[in-house]
C-alpha cells in the first residue's frame, strides 16, 4: 500500500497520508508526479521486458511524448541478487539527476525520499505506482535489504541513471525500508 510521510529536515515527523488522492496532490505541490497505472493484459512473474512494457504501452508512450524520453527498460531485483547490498548503498545517499527519475512499480515496493521546500517527503511506492522526480531535485532511494521489485524506467539521455551526489548525510537520519510496509529508523 502506498504511503507518504512528510518530515521536517531534522527528521521530525509532520504528517502521513495513505489515500492516493492525498499522496498525489501533496507530491504535485512539490513538482513530483504520482500516478496509478493498470496493465492492458495479464502478466505472469516470468514476463519478459518487452511483455511488461507492452502491458503498459499507452501510459509509457504518453510519458515519452510528454517529456521527450528516448528509452525505456525494466529493472528487476530479487532478494537473491548477489550485489543487492552494494546497489542499496549506492542509492541511499542524497543525490540529484540532470533528468527526471521515473519509476513505475510493476511488482513489489520501494521507498523514495524527496527533499524539497525544507521538508523531506518519504514515498512508499507499491505495485501500480508511478513516481517521477523532476531533474535536480534532491532525493534518495531505498529498496530495502532484500529487494523484491520490478519497475519500468524511462530515460532522456542514453547514459541512463547518472547521480550527482550532494555529500549531505541527511539520508542517514531518516527511517529505512527494512521489511514490506515497515520503516525502521536509520542507524
Amino acid at each position: 500500500m502506498s504511503e507518504l510521510r512528510i518530515y521536517e529536515e531534522n527528521g521530525q515527523p509532520v504528517t502521513t497520508y495513505s489515500q492516493f488522492d492525498d499522496i498525489r496532490d501533496h507530491l504535485a505541490a512539490i513538482g513530483v508526479q504520482f500516478e496509478r497505472w493498470e496493465a492492458s493484459m495479464q502478466l505472469d512473474a516470468q514476463a519478459s521486458q518487452d511483455e511488461v512494457i507492452e502491458a503498459y504501452r499507452g501510459s509509457v508512450n504518453r510519458l515519452m511524448n510528454q517529456y521527450g524520453f528516448k528509452s525505456v527498460d525494466v529493472i528487476s531485483l530479487q532478494p537473491t541478487h548477489p550485489q543487492k547490498d552494494a546497489l542499496r548503498n549506492k542509492f541511499l545517499s542524497e543525490h540529484r539527476h540532470e533528468e527526471f527519475e521515473v519509476r513505475f512499480f510493476v511488482e513489489g515496493e520501494a521507498l523514495f525520499y524527496i527533499r524539497e521546500n525544507n521538508r523531506v517527503h518519504g514515498v512508499l511506492c507499491s505495485a501500480g505506482d508511478l513516481i517521477s522526480v523532476p531533474a535536480n531535485v534532491r532525493h534518495w532511494f531505498d529498496m530495502g535489504p532484500n529487494p523484491n521489485f520490478k519497475a519500468i524506467r524511462l530515460f532522456i539521455t542514453p547514459d541512463g541513471w547518472v547521480a550527482n551526489y550532494t555529500g549531505d548525510k541527511i539520508a542517514d537520519q531518516f527511517p529505512r525500508l527494512e521489511a514490506p510496509h515497515y520503516y525502521q529508523q536509520a542507524a
